[in-house]
């Protein structure tokens, strides 16, 4: 063991020596090998990164949870509007039959959404979502309050004007966040007191609630400002139990809602059955392809760089060729010799790799920074860099190695 070792570092040392003897045919051999590694990690971490962002965005909407709304949300090139725009819109108490009519143990909200204003003495915000939401809204979709508090039992069932208010809107207002609490705005024909502020978010490429941007407030409460609440988005989202598929339960809401609306086995739904998890394994299979694409261009460069790196190979063969001789003589095996080309060749693999991986890590640094979009490698994805830079490396000098170690001592010794 010991031995091997020993001829392992040797090997090392040899290949480092002629690695910096021959810095511009270093540089050749590094060069298709940091290109294919960059575009790999580089894609790879890319596209992970923003399918990360529009996972955690999907799942801000609730995980194993069913939109109801006249609605499909799958769109598409030829996405049928006029066909939904005449479907009559989910009602409070629909909700409320549904709730009657699963017996599994659901959490049921009626939701609806408009755009407004908020005005704080001469300080006057536009475009700001009213969300208007029943009790069961934290079942579903957890709000975390950063300074005061969220709406009480009362706050729903009386219709307080209390509202809890977005991170940046409060700054935007206030100033500071925290200054919010316990201040009196104007929310269109309604005065409302604040009672609390949702922590910050951040961005995200899924407007899901878009709590930093928002307010939420009762159901109750957001009715008495609405001239028609068809108008503004109404829908029923649906929590599954522990346990329950989310194919289960769109049967069961399907089978309930044809049921409250009285249509005939002929009819066709008048409703939409919009499933998060649907959109979660679309959003994986986009992001497969175009990982495929991206692996497809790193390795048409690592391609190109290990041919470049079993041409150096060769070279470093025929100009090593008395000393393999005499090293055959002595009595080196031809396990030896052919370990210490493959070892320089998968050195010279990961060392053109590592300055990939530095490149990558360095530009999605500088890139989080400027766009305030966290792009991260994750540890799987430098393992995999290293494994591949090994494997090119062993591939690329598999033949040259195998020529030196078959060698005959005396006409390698003799050649010049």
């Amino acid at each position: 063991m010991r031995k091997n070792l020993e001829i392992v570092w040797t090997t090392l040392k040899l290949a480092v020596q002629e690695l910096t003897k021959n810095k511009l045919r270093t540089f050749l051999s590094l060069f298709g090998v940091t290109i294919g590694i960059f575009c790999i990690i580089g894609v790879l971490s890319t596209v992970n990164s923003l399918e990360k962002n529009i996972q955690d965005g999907i799942k801000s909407l609730g995980t194993n949870t069913i939109y109801i709304d006249k609605w499909d949300y799958q769109g598409g090139a030829e996405y049928p509007w006029w066909k939904y725009v005449n479907r009559p819109s989910p009602k409070l108490a629909e909700m409320k039959l549904i709730k009657e009519k699963i017996n599994a143990k659901i959490a049921a909200v009626f939701s609806f959404t408009t755009q407004s204003f908020i005005q704080h003495d001469n300080d006057k915000l536009d475009g700001i979502n009213y969300h208007g939401i029943t009790d069961e809204f934290e079942k579903i979709q957890p709000v975390e309050i950063a300074y005061g508090r969220y709406l009480n039992q009362m706050d729903f069932d009386f219709g307080t004007p209390n509202i809890v208010i977005g991170y940046e809107n409060a700054e935007m207002l206030f100033g500071k966040a925290e200054k919010a609490v316990g201040k009196e705005v104007g929310l269109r024909n309604k005065k409302a007191i604040i009672i609390g502020v949702i922590k910050k978010q951040g961005k995200s490429f899924i407007d899901g609630w878009q709590f930093d941007k928002s307010i939420v407030l009762s159901y109750k409460f957001m009715r008495q400002m609405l001239f028609n609440e068809r108008w503004n988005n109404p829908k029923i989202i649906i929590a599954g139990p522990e346990g329950m598929s989310s194919d289960a339960l769109k049967d069961e809401l399907k089978g309930a809602m044809r049921s409250i609306r009285r249509l005939g086995p002929t009819e066709e739904d008048d409703f939409a059955l919009n499933a998060i998890s649907d959109f979660s394994k679309n959003t994986s299979q986009l992001f497969g392809s175009v990982n495929l694409g991206g692996w497809l261009i790193g390795l048409l460069s690592l391609i190109v760089g290990a041919f470049g790196i079993a041409n150096i190979m060769f070279v470093t063969v025929k100009e090593r060729t008395p000393i393999i001789g005499l090293k055959k003589a002595i009595g080196a095996k031809r396990g030896t010799i052919l370990m210490e080309f493959l070892l320089e060749s998968a050195l010279i693999c990961i060392i053109g790799g590592l300055i990939g991986i530095i490149l990558v890590v360095v530009l999605a640094q500088l890139l989080s920074s400027a766009f305030n979009f966290p792009i991260f490698v994750s540890t799987q994805i430098l393992g995999l860099a290293i494994f591949i830079c090994i494997a090119i490396g062993m591939l690329a000098g598999i033949i040259p190695a195998m020529i030196a170690s078959k060698m005959d001592p005396v006409v390698a010794i003799r050649s010049k």
